[in-house]
């Protein structure tokens, strides 16, 4: 326990290190927000792995293989398959137009009320999935360290460290806090897999130890083709217009290390679910009445302090990182999108910083409550980036069919999108697909081709200088 406490200390340290290192090119607001506009291929690449590979992509698939087996490791799958749609169609045009935020794209062809309703949305998105790094956070100090934090305390912790280091260092903090994220995560979860399995008695006898209800090894596992398909149909569809993916290719220094970053960002990506699959199946072997959220953390717990301590260290650094780079995402589009656009446009580019750190600390806060009624990470998550699915609607025919876009097109289509959401939250006889990004699609797919039958307006760029 002493080393494991130790460990996590030192992470402590060097994440606030890392902060306090860079504070110094984070006094405006472009360093702050976009780290100058100065992230290389690699920063990129480890940036957008830092996002991906937090919560969801490791409790909550440790999770989900607990209960339906290894087909669990497809959710980081279709994360990286996002990222390579992201690199091959929409980082280099984010980075070349030079845009901040999806919103402000809107109203450069759209309307403010384009841009106004789809910051609410976004904003939205970003406090939900932040709300899970918390829930992750606590499920693993909680499991380092039971004697110190309960979940409930390991969860206010984690959120006092992402919020005061996204508030000190950055983005400039998130990315090269990523870089040791990263690497600490693969030698760690690596490791704690094969010393798992290997005391275990190897994959076959773990697979005999498994109950029979459920086909753990096969592709689809408990899950099923259709919900394997809409999580590659969410990621697909939020890694191109969610403002967190948007904001690392707005900050690379060239459109082309913005395609790179995300292209390796991919292959950093890919393989890190199907090993945190294999823990969740071995906690089903070794805990079968254990809280399924709790499995990566107690089997990583049960090996070698140090081993542990710093797998569960670097697992909680990694949550961190996506933590910080969310609510960073969250601040930018209410500083953008909000006070800049609608309450104070003239404002000093000195009080824009302090406004950006504001937002920040205060949706951070709110995210608490997220955190504290937030069931089942992975689903949770799935649900809350669907609402992606206008954005990236939007953007596409913007982009690549603008003839069918109107004026009122983004409006209409993302008020058509959230209602859609709340539909099914609220009334489960409308729930006649298998995921809501599937109703989300169709929806917003009709209801833009409306948007264009009735609309006769069609779109016009609006200067960024007009529209910032």
């Amino acid at each position: 326990m002493n080393i494991q406490l130790v460990i996590i200390i030192l992470y402590i340290c060097v994440l606030f290190g890392i902060s306090i290192y860079v504070k110094r090119r984070t006094e405006s607001s472009t360093g702050f927000l976009f780290a100058g506009r100065k992230l290389t291929t690699l920063l990129v690449a480890t940036n957008i792995a830092g996002t991906a590979i937090g919560a969801a992509s490791t409790i909550g698939v440790a999770e989900n293989a607990y209960q339906y087996g290894i087909a669990a490791g497809w959710y980081n799958v279709a994360w990286a398959a996002g990222a390579v749609l992201m690199a091959m169609v929409a980082a280099e045009k984010y980075r070349e137009m030079d845009c901040t935020t999806i919103p402000e794209l809107f109203e450069r062809y759209y309307d403010k009320k384009g841009r106004a309703i789809s910051v609410l949305g976004m904003i939205t998105i970003q406090l939900v999935i932040t709300s899970l790094q918390y829930l992750a956070g606590g499920a693993i100090l909680s499991s380092l360290l039971p004697g110190i934090f309960s979940f409930q305390g390991g969860m206010i912790t984690s959120a006092i460290v992402f919020i005061g280091t996204t508030l000190i260092g950055g983005l400039w903090s998130s990315g090269l806090s990523n870089i040791l994220s990263v690497t600490l995560i693969y030698i760690g979860v690596l490791i704690s897999t094969v010393t798992t399995v290997s005391n275990q008695g190897g994959l076959s006898n773990l697979a005999a130890s498994l109950p029979s209800n459920v086909d753990w090894f096969s592709p689809l596992g408990g899950l099923g083709l259709a919900t394997i398909v809409g999580w590659f149909a969410v990621m697909m569809t939020q890694t191109i217009t969610a403002q967190g993916p948007v904001q690392v290719a707005c900050s690379a220094v060239d459109g082309k290390a913005a395609k790179k970053g995300f292209l390796w960002g991919a292959l950093l990506i890919f393989p890190v679910g199907f090993l945190c699959a294999i823990m969740g199946m071995a906690a089903r072997v070794a805990h079968p009445g254990m809280n399924a959220t709790l499995a990566l953390p107690q089997m990583i717990m049960g090996l070698d302090p140090i081993i542990s301590g710093l797998t569960l260290a670097a697992l909680w650094a990694a949550d961190v990182a996506t933590a910080c780079h969310i609510l960073l995402a969250a601040g930018t589009l209410f500083s953008q999108d909000i006070y800049k656009r609608f309450i104070n446009p003239s404002v000093s580019d000195e009080k824009y910083t302090v406004i950006n750190r504001s937002s920040i600390l205060g949706l951070g806060i709110a995210t608490l409550w997220f955190a504290f009624n937030a069931v089942g990470i992975v689903k949770t998550m799935l649900i809350g980036l669907s609402l992606t699915t206008a954005f990236t609607l939007v953007f596409l025919f913007t982009m690549f069919a603008p003839n069918f876009c109107r004026r009122n097109s983004a409006f209409y289509t993302t008020l058509a999108g959230m209602i859609t959401l709340f539909a099914w939250q609220m009334f489960p006889s409308i729930q006649i697909f298998a995921h809501p990004i599937y109703m989300e699609w169709l929806v917003c797919l009709v209801t833009f081709f409306i948007v264009a039958i009735v609309d006769n307006e069609k779109i016009t760029v609006i200067q960024k200088r007009e529209a910032a």
